[in-house]
């Protein structure tokens, strides 16, 4: 009947006195005539009487319960299942009794005082312990597992002079409390921590990224069309001002985290300035012009992947691949939509615009210093006509060194074996002379390309480097012709953060590829030399435009003299995202 005591007191405070006498009378009505032989009972029964003896002591007030309103909860009857589940009055001598811990339960204070000692739990976002809140158990175990990992690590780093003996007694009691807590707790981490093994083991799901570049490029040349290739000399000036785009979009898919498959979408416009009826010079071409026909199509395809632990890398492409695409580049003028303006200026065009589209790629880094790439490409692989496919048409095989002795210095030895089947010649990737271009009106030729490029990093601010090329080539059904020598070369100048971090200024000064040697026949030989000086600067607006405005000259196109000097003033606009 006690409990029928408090959990009336619990339902209406306001009518204490009433209650007590109410007890009173219940337990007085109720005894039975029978003695309690069990301790419980008798202590139970010792506590109603109490209670009862108590209650007379107290002055009753007298409240009229007519008054109140009967919606009053305290006039609410209760439910015998509500009396009979009520709190016990039992002594409390365990905190494995209570379902929450309470800021005044012992072990709580315990806590917070190791809290505040040893710095255990580092608390909410504003940096304080709340230590007055109720927490469940498990949180209460998730603090004390705290503390526990923390003074462990105090004991092991031989400073366990800073925990006392009464710190080290109190632990033991709470472990002790809160045993099935941290049990359960440690085994819900060892179950995280598997779960969580797993996942970054299999986290990887096949993305695709998206990126993409477009070009605003307005053009125009300057100076009399040059003679060459059976075109005359003319006195005017055949081009006018044009405003031309590139859009390229790359998708790239990963399928492990560490490979990638790329798929470019382009669509090109900027004008050839090399036709007989503009310039007439493969000199004066830009760095990313095309056919004007605004086409959208495939770009590039390729897929690569890592092997041999991380240090090697494999490369399949289908399409759209040049060597300068399978051999990464040394030179910061490369890029054809952030570097140089001109198609001669971002690289060694005898080597890099060697015959390609489609190939394979191997690259192996012995160390930090030093990588192996070798590689074969070949740009008529879908063609299945006899003198043409992946194997028996034109091709290239290469292989190149790169020596990276330290973060300034970057050196770059290579090789490249080529071949041109008939009617499809192109030497040195339409930059030099027509005659360095195709030396053998059209007959297949074989070529033998040795490629060397430096560069050094003077400061933060500059950097200069530069290139030279040699390439000897033969006939294929003249076995008594003496190989032709073309060469190529180029001193590069760049200003990193030029005016504003990530700018770049960029100087170049180079001779676009010359038949230096025609072997038995002095007609294969270039007689004069053409000088290419180019400048620009690419201003970097924020991380996504950039405007370069730029300009180059060419002395004596087309390596003839009497041919007058052209200028090619661009601006170009980058949009990257």
């Amino acid at each position: 009947m006690t409990r029928l005591i408090w959990k009336t007191l619990k339902h209406s405070p306001s009518v204490f006195s009433v209650a007590l006498l109410m007890a009173g009378s219940a337990i007085a009505a109720e005894a039975p005539p029978q003695t309690l032989g069990s301790g419980e009972n008798s202590v139970n029964q010792n506590l109603a009487q109490s209670t009862i003896e108590n209650a007379s002591s107290f002055e009753i007030a007298q409240i009229d319960i007519r008054s109140m309103p009967m919606d009053d909860p305290s006039l609410a009857p209760v439910a015998v299942s509500d009396l009979e589940d009520g709190d016990s009055l039992d002594q409390v001598t365990s905190v494995t009794q209570l379902s929450d811990v309470q800021p005044t339960d012992w072990a709580f204070q315990a806590l917070q005082s190791l809290v505040e000692r040893y710095g255990c739990i580092a608390g909410y976002p504003d940096g304080t312990y709340k230590g007055n809140r109720a927490m469940t158990r498990f949180e209460f175990a998730a603090g004390l597992n705290s503390c526990l990992d923390r003074i462990t690590e105090l004991i092991a780093a031989a400073t366990s002079d800073l925990v006392t003996r009464e710190d080290l007694a109190v632990l033991q009691r709470l472990q002790e409390e809160f045993a099935a807590e941290l049990a359960a707790l440690r085994g819900r981490v060892d179950a995280l921590e598997a779960r969580t093994a797993e996942l970054e083991n299999n986290q990887f799901s096949t993305t695709t990224k998206l990126n993409g570049e477009v070009l605003f490029w307005l053009s125009d040349t300057w100076g009399e069309r040059a003679g060459g290739r059976g075109v005359s000399q003319s006195d005017n000036d055949k081009t006018q001002t044009t405003f031309g785009y590139r859009v390229r979009l790359n998708f790239d898919t990963s399928f492990t985290g560490e490979d990638r498959l790329r798929t470019r979408l382009q669509a090109n416009n900027i004008p050839n300035y090399s036709g007989g009826d503009l310039t007439n010079s493969l000199m004066t071409r830009l760095s990313t012009d095309s056919s004007p026909d605004d086409t959208v199509s495939i770009g590039k395809l390729a897929y690569r992947f890592p092997v041999l632990n991380g240090r090697g890398e494999v490369e399949l492409a289908a399409t759209g691949y040049g060597i300068d695409d399978f051999i990464g580049v040394i030179t910061p003028l490369e890029s054809s939509g952030a570097g140089s303006i001109s198609r001669f200026g971002r690289f060694n065009p005898i080597y890099y615009r060697a015959p390609s589209d489609a190939g394979v790629k191997f690259a192996y880094a012995f160390n930090d210093a030093i990588q192996v790439t070798v590689g074969y490409a070949a740009p008529d692989k879908e063609d299945p006509r006899e003198g043409r496919g992946a194997f028996n048409g034109s091709f290239s095989g290469f292989g190149q060194f790169t020596i990276e002795p330290n973060d300034k210095l970057a050196f770059q030895v290579g090789y490249l074996r080529g071949y041109h089947t008939k009617n499809d010649v192109n030497l040195t990737g339409s930059t030099g002379s027509f005659l360095a271009r195709d030396p053998f009106d059209g007959r297949a030729t074989t070529t033998d390309t040795i490629n060397f490029e430096a560069q050094w990093r003077v400061t933060d601010g500059f950097q200069i480097g530069g290139w030279g090329g040699t390439l000897f080539a033969r006939p294929e059904d003249d076995d008594d012709t003496d190989d032709i020598t073309i060469i190529t070369g180029a001193l590069t100048l760049a200003f990193p953060d030029l005016l504003k971090e990530g700018s770049l200024g960029g100087i170049i000064v180079g001779v676009p590829p010359i038949v230096t040697d025609g072997g038995d026949n002095d007609d294969l030989k270039d007689d004069d030399t053409s000088i290419h000086i180019e400048a620009f600067y690419r201003f970097q607006m924020n991380d996504n435009i950039a405007i370069t405005p730029g300009v180059f000259v060419i002395t004596n196109p087309n390596h003839i003299e009497d041919n007058d000097t052209l200028w090619v003033g661009t601006l170009r606009t980058q949009f990257r995202f």
